[in-house]
């Protein structure tokens, strides 16, 4: 596990209004670029956007700002691959609802369902099984979509990166660690130190409010964010909304850990100052959901799974 140190982290933010790709383009290559991200040719990437359902558009990155950087990395002589784990239905599916598929299609590029899982050793005692298909790439680029969520009040960089363990497995994880206080804010952290991470580029040009992560509304932020430090990413945005570790509990692990990034004090803001951005009307769950999932959500969803891939 990583921990603190006396570095400043870059974080990159991006004032764009609309998912128009020329403007997106520029910006994609402004952020990597200004927090030195540097990619080698033949550099194997993994860019893992968050393409949690179908069911609605705002719940996942949105295409234009995954298709972006693909374009971008390509440009770099990057072997590009686009990639998740849903708990439920498949990367493509999804992609193909939400409207990706044909843009990533015209740079040669398919999405793909992570999987052969490994399981992973957790410090309390349990396994998680994650994707070998994430481990074995190069590089991890982490492209999140900014949400509130009834459970974990809001979630980024680090809570996207959880796409990595295999299918189902998201939803057992509940199960099995939600009804102990902190061991899924563990869990999560402990999978994302395990991956390959090199960069996070966040959507937050509209991100999803009031509730989530699927049906909330969408907030024009107008925000594109960056940073290879993905805790520091997110904890620039739980300032950005006027937030305290106590109130996140995801944060508030990760500076119980003191895991680089989660003192605003290592953050350098690049590109333009976060007083830039309005989040006054940002609205977040005034209750939160419990960690549990219940049995019988966890069975209708594991069929729900398989009859979606037999379609």
């Amino acid at each position: 596990m990583s921990t603190i140190n006396q570095s400043t982290e870059p974080v990159a933010y991006f004032r764009i209004l609309e998912y128009e790709s020329t403007f997106l383009d520029t910006a994609v290559e402004m952020i990597l670029e200004e927090t030195g991200c540097k990619i080698a040719p033949g550099t194997k990437v993994l860019v893992k956007p968050n393409l949690v359902s179908g069911r609605s558009n705002l719940a996942c990155t949105h295409p234009n700002v995954t298709i972006s950087l693909c374009r971008y990395l390509l440009d770099c002589g990057a072997i590009v691959t686009v990639g998740d784990s849903p708990a439920y239905g498949t990367a493509a599916q999804i992609a193909k609802t939400i409207g990706m598929t044909t843009g990533l299609a015209k740079l040669g590029l398919k999405t793909k369902t992570l999987g052969r899982p490994v399981p992973l050793e957790l410090s309390f005692g349990a396994t998680i099984g994650i994707s070998r298909d994430a481990l074995e790439t190069d590089m991890i680029i982490n492209v999140p979509k900014l949400k509130a969520h009834s459970q974990f009040l809001v979630t980024g960089a680090v809570k996207n990166i959880f796409g990595t363990v295999v299918g189902f497995r998201k939803a057992f994880a509940h199960t099995r660690f939600g009804e102990t206080e902190g061991l899924m804010e563990k869990m999560i952290l402990e999978v994302a130190a395990a991956m390959p991470i090199a960069f996070n580029l966040m959507d937050a040009i509209y991100p999803m409010h009031e509730s989530g992560p699927f049906d909330g509304k969408p907030f024009p932020m107008s925000l594109l964010a960056g940073s290879p430090n993905p805790y520091a990413l997110d904890t620039a945005i739980y300032m950005l909304l006027g937030l305290s570790p106590k109130k996140v509990k995801l944060w508030k692990e990760t500076a119980n850990q003191k895991i680089c990034g989660y003192d605003p004090d290592q953050i350098k803001y690049v590109i333009e100052p976060p007083d830039d951005f309005d989040t006054t009307d940002f609205k977040l769950p005034s209750v939160l959901s419990p960690m549990e999932f219940k049995a019988i959500r966890l069975v209708k969803g594991r069929l729900k799974s398989i009859l979606s891939r037999i379609k």
